[in-house]
């Protein structure tokens, strides 16, 4: 195990914890962790869902108390006991992947709500509070309409106020957790822009991210958990996505172009001429049985628009789609399973799994047919169906009838698709099938893509993580403002070449 705590200039530590241990139920979710912030630093936490990231996060800003023994300081000053309240006093922010902040309520009111609240009511100085809001989005290069609601300003602007309020109470460190999540290359790198003027200014940023290019990019140091326990921290310089990988999850992953070529197998879906007036113009691909075709551009390029009109969902103003050689009429979404298509939305949390529902009801919901008897469900029927994609795609569970929100986001994502798996496909359509999936899980994920390859599910994998279709499809389709511009061969170019034509 490594842990170099950095001596540079002889900055003092503004945060420590030392054997911090945290136990659920008899289960050790941290054990005998320790770590470290320093003043104006960027430091990232790195592993797998389950390693401990949140609850090391919740330990901090005193959601959680740890076991007997552990020592926590900060500025140099023991903590005996830490509260939210006292961690937001001390300068310990957190913005949680979800923001919490509040749509109907203007910007200045999210940034200064903090300010307002309290056992008696008070009158609010809006003035003062515009005047806040204002100086702090100034400070964070960021020219908002501070009296508009936030519900009109677009993900990556939310992030910013989400940023601004944590200053509003003269954060001194601001724990993101998985801040790109949801964000373009360009947004992202816009974010990390911030983050770098933040830490210019003596903020100290703990950046979570299961991006490993972005930790790479934007940290000194990063802290590995596995399994709740500390792997080591580390120097950010000469540290590989590679090596990092092996240390979050002490396994080696052969990482390498998949590319096999499919020109003579039979054409499995065919667009010719796809048109959708604000979505997409002129937009004509083939995708042949068992072969992947990835689709990559940034946002607003119409890749999800057009994923939706194959699906059904959103009727294109002309042209034709065809499966296996016959011209599709898609009304509804209905008329595309029926036809044999499937959808892995990027949305799984809203639009791709039921979260209430249990691990069961999530995978049959497609194919409630296959499971009836004599019109009423059969529990035999559904347990067979269930256990086999179960066993197939290798989800963890304890139960079938717990609810799907107790999986982890990798298995999750394994649920959705089998359940489109159990449809019976010959087209799966994958929307950023590893959004908030850690690198493990990833590879999981894309070993089941390959497999549905081989057994000769044609396969569109949208993302705009361009190593994730450089090194998972057969062809690499670059779509900008709504048209294809470019196809590229993963054997005929470079990684780093793509990227650049992606995001310039």
């Amino acid at each position: 195990m490594s842990f170099a705590v950095s001596t540079e200039e002889n900055r003092a530590v503004v945060l420590s914890l030392r054997n911090i241990s945290v136990t659920f139920g008899g289960v050790r979710a941290l054990q005998d962790v320790s770590f470290e912030v320093l003043p104006g630093e960027v430091q990232c936490i790195a592993g797998e869902n389950g390693s401990g990231k949140s609850t090391l996060i919740k330990v901090v800003t005193g959601v959680y108390q740890p076991l007997a023994g552990a020592q926590i300081a900060f500025a140099g000053k023991a903590v005996d006991v830490m509260s939210p309240a006292a961690a937001r006093a001390a300068g310990l922010e957190v913005i949680w992947q979800d923001l919490a902040l509040f749509p109907e309520m203007t910007v200045a009111e999210n940034i200064g709500i903090r300010s307002v609240l309290g056992a008696l009511p008070r009158i609010v100085n809006h003035g003062a509070m515009r005047d806040t809001a204002r100086r702090l989005l100034g400070r964070l290069g960021a020219d908002l309409d501070v009296d508009a609601p936030l519900r009109t300003f677009a993900i990556a602007q939310r992030q910013i106020v989400a940023i601004a309020r944590a200053l509003a109470g003269d954060a001194k460190v601001i724990f993101m957790d998985e801040p790109t999540s949801s964000l373009t290359q360009s947004e992202t790198d816009r974010l990390l822009d911030t983050v770098r003027t933040l830490a210019a200014d003596g903020v100290s940023i703990v950046f979570v991210s299961h991006r490993l290019a972005e930790v790479l990019e934007i940290s000194r140091r990063v802290t590995v958990l596995r399994d709740g326990k500390l792997v080591g921290v580390y120097p950010t310089e000469g540290m590989t996505q590679s090596r990092l990988t092996e240390l979050m999850t002490g396994k080696t992953f052969d990482q390498g172009v998949r590319m096999k070529d499919h020109s003579a197998s039979p054409v499995v879906l065919a667009v010719e001429g796809l048109t959708r007036a604000g979505d997409y113009a002129d937009v004509s691909l083939t995708i042949r049985r068992g072969e992947t075709v990835g689709l990559t551009g940034l946002l607003g390029a119409g890749r999800t628009e057009l994923a939706l009109s194959i699906f059904g969902m959103l009727p294109p103003d002309r042209g034709r789609v065809l499966l296996n050689g016959k011209v599709l009429s898609l009304r509804s979404n209905r008329d595309a399973i029926r036809a044999g298509i499937g959808y892995l939305s990027e949305d799984r949390l809203a639009l791709g799994l039921i979260q209430q529902q249990s691990i069961a009801d999530n995978l049959v919901i497609s194919v409630l047919d296959k499971v009836l008897d004599r019109g009423f469900i059969s529990f035999t029927k559904k347990e067979k169906l269930v256990t086999r994609w179960i066993d197939e795609l290798a989800i963890k569970i304890d139960r079938p009838t717990d609810p799907i929100s107790t999986l982890s986001g990798g298995n999750q994502q394994r649920v959705a698709i089998a359940k489109w798996l159990a449809v019976g496909l010959k087209l799966i359509i994958l929307d950023a099938p590893t959004v908030g999936v850690d690198v493990g899980a990833r590879a999981g994920i894309f070993e089941i893509v390959a497999r549905l390859a081989e057994a000769g599910l044609a396969i569109l994998l949208i993302s705009d993580e361009v190593p994730e279709v450089y090194f998972n499809a057969d062809r690499v389709l670059h779509m900008v403002a709504g048209r294809i511009v470019t196809e590229y061969d993963p054997r005929a170019v470079s990684l780093s070449d793509l990227e650049a034509a992606v995001y310039a």
